[in-house]
């Protein structure tokens, strides 16, 4: 199966930003800070950090695997990286950064497209590229992660094992980046989102304490940090459920449609998708996008179908897309790991590659609304058509399953978009060029108030993991006044100088 679906949902961070006020730091260290370089950090803090930690800097040659992202527009700026080999060397990282002022950013993927992250200047990278352990709990309903895990690695591993868990959708994003703001994936119908699978997670703080947060340990820091995460601390491992395989492979099914069968494909999803009530087994996935073996005059609309379970028990939900006369369709098996190869989120996909400008643009439905959805199909047609530098862009809609979602109650977690029945985003890319920046939101901004129009008695919301980074809050967190007056009464108890401030930040 050729599938190109391009899922988001991972391609999402494990970035969790911090920087420090000055009012944080004492006032004679400012001068110290100032003086500060890559040799000083190397010497002061490398003798304090467990063997095999390492410590960088530009002139060196894994400089630029390190840092390196997937969005290249308005990006952090770091002195140096430094890479721990134990989860314990992270409390010395921060108190080292807080003692000269200087702020800190947790990277594991690199991932996080929100321009947000681009305030950060001349700091340290804590890479979180050798905190990578798995351990399967002796109950085997359970497994501890290290805080530098990633999706596809999480998935093999356990897969192998006999188990799955809740990730996210692309094989080279982080598990706990995403996660903190909630994470959509694959199996959230049977299990929920990411959050929903935690146990407990060993966080450190912005003053450089280590502390284990869950249910009864800090429990209102356990409900900020899931689905607001990025603002309290730096996850250095979790403990997470997982669950035994039920079937060992799911049906895939692609379907290309021309532009004017749009409206009709369009009904198709929302009867099936039927308010968000799909079976947990289902998940429906569309983009629009070009491609050259089946048009270079206009985009093509793909439909993915994945069923966890059989073809014939995934054929009522594929015979009204095959009644359409789909310029292509195919349908095969495959276990689980390799759906995201096939699928588009795949390690070599496009969507893992590094160095583009990809500007993020989400928006929340509980339905299509097909005369909008006709509107942005034109107007991307048309963008992309006049503009070829634009025409590697992609607009998505997710629909993942969603009773395990809605069976958490919305209250328990700072993830504030349990209602919403589909994933929309807008992903503006192109080889990095600041004259196309400002045209480049533009376009962003024009669909998602399409989307917007589209549902007029309904409030926007924004997907934090997705946001390009200007939204507001409640868009975001949650317009319910309650959830940010909670946030913020957390955040003045856990950070009350406002360090984690560097990804969507709440104040």
């Amino acid at each position: 199966m050729r599938g190109f679906f391009l899922s988001l949902e991972l391609a999402t961070v494990l970035t969790i930003a911090m920087a420090l006020d000055s009012s944080f730091v004492i006032e004679q260290r400012s001068s110290a800070s100032s003086r500060l370089t890559p040799a000083t950090i190397s010497t002061e803090l490398g003798p304090k950090l467990s063997a095999n930690s390492s410590i960088f800097a530009q002139n060196d040659p894994r400089w630029f695997n390190a840092t390196e992202r997937w969005q290249a527009y308005y990006q952090p700026d770091f002195l140096a990286v430094v890479e721990p080999s134990k989860e314990s060397d992270i409390p010395i990282i921060v108190k080292f950064a807080n003692s000269h002022g200087i702020p800190f950013l947790a990277v594991n993927r690199g991932h996080g497209s929100t321009k947000t992250l681009g305030r950060l200047k001349n700091g340290i990278e804590i890479s979180m590229a050798q905190l990578t352990d798995i351990k399967i709990a002796d109950d085997e309903a359970s497994a501890f992660f290290g805080g530098g895990v990633w999706d596809g690695q999480v998935i093999d591993s356990l897969w192998e094992e006999g188990f799955v868990t809740g990730t996210g959708s692309c094989a080279c994003v982080g598990v706990m980046g995403p996660g903190l703001g909630g994470g959509h994936g694959r199996y959230q119908g049977f299990y929920g989102l990411i959050i929903d699978g935690l146990i407990s997670m060993n966080v450190v703080l912005a003053d450089g304490s280590a502390i284990t947060v869950s249910n009864t340990s800090y429990p209102d820091l356990w409900w900020a940090m899931r689905g607001a995460g990025h603002n309290f601390g730096i996850v250095t491992s979790f403990h997470a459920e997982i669950h035994k395989r039920t079937v060992d492979e799911w049906y895939i099914s692609e379907f290309v449609f021309t532009q004017d069968q749009l409206e009709s494909a369009f009904e198709v999803l929302n009867s099936q998708q039927q308010n968000g009530g799909q079976p947990k087994e289902l998940m429906n996935y569309g983009v629009f996008t070009w491609s050259s073996e089946f048009s270079t005059t206009e985009p093509i609309m793909e439909v993915f179908i994945h069923y966890i379970g059989t073809a014939e028990e995934a054929a009522p939900y594929l015979k009204p897309f095959q009644d359409l006369n789909p310029l292509y369709s195919s349908g095969e098996y495959y276990a689980y790991p390799d759906v995201l190869d096939a699928t588009g989120t795949g390690m070599n996909s496009p969507m893992c590659q590094d160095g583009h400008t990809n500007m993020q643009f989400p928006f929340g439905l509980l339905e299509h609304n097909i005369s909008a959805t006709r509107q942005i199909y034109d107007y991307y047609r048309e963008i992309t058509t006049s503009q070829p530098l634009y025409n590697q862009s992609i607009v998505v809609f997710e629909a993942y399953s969603l009773d395990g979602v809605k069976a958490v109650d919305s209250a328990s977690t700072a993830f504030p978009h349990r209602e919403d029945n589909i994933l929309c985003d807008v992903l503006v890319t192109y080889d990095p060029d600041s004259s196309l920046d400002a045209e480049a939101i533009a376009i962003g901004k024009h669909i998602t108030q399409l989307w917007a129009d589209g549902q007029p008695h309904r409030k926007q919301h924004i997907y934090v993991n997705y946001a390009f980074g200007d939204e507001p809050l409640e868009q975001m967190y949650g317009d319910e006044p309650w959830r940010l007056k909670k946030l913020r009464a957390t955040k003045a108890k856990y950070d009350p100088h406002n360090a984690f401030r560097f990804y969507n930040p709440i104040i």
